[in-house]
């Protein structure tokens, strides 16, 4: 009997972070957005498409703020730069190389490709950044300015 309670208390502790962050955000703006990605991002550890326009995220941007601040009490800081880069992360490394090669081949914008941003994934990281051990745990999806659970 133990054990079937163990597992009904962990079920239960990955689902009340969801639901948390939910309904912290269920009263935002944030609904599903349009974008395109097309232009290449370079970074020492990765290579990433920009997600534009920038400004049409930020509903989005605020609603995970408001759902990180209502499951950890503390606010989400965004690391790096000051200003916010939203973006797809298309690869990682950890290799020392030179970016030249990659960006000759790649370049520095593709064909645009657009997409509709619908959902926000609460993910959960196990060890060091570097393990990119990352598993989701719920998805919230962005319904007509509110965030619905799912």
């Amino acid at each position: 009997m133990p054990e079937k309670t163990g597992r009904a208390d962990a079920a239960a502790g990955r689902q009340a972070p969801l639901g948390l962050a939910a309904r912290a955000v269920r009263a935002g703006r944030a609904g599903p957005q349009e974008a395109v990605l097309n232009r290449v991002l370079y970074h020492p550890e990765a290579i990433m498409l920009r997600v534009d326009p920038k400004d049409a995220l930020n509903p989005i941007l605020e609603a995970a703020q408001s759902a990180t601040l209502a499951v950890t009490g503390r606010t989400g800081v965004i690391s790096g730069s000051a200003s916010w880069t939203p973006h797809m992360t298309l690869c990682y490394s950890t290799s020392q190389q030179s970016a030249g090669p990659i960006i000759d081949v790649l370049g520095k914008e593709v064909p645009g490709c657009r997409v509709r941003i619908n959902a926000l994934s609460l993910v959960v990281q196990r060890g060091g950044e570097l393990l990119w051990d990352w598993y989701p745990i719920g998805v919230a999806h962005l319904r007509r300015g509110r965030l619905g659970d799912q």
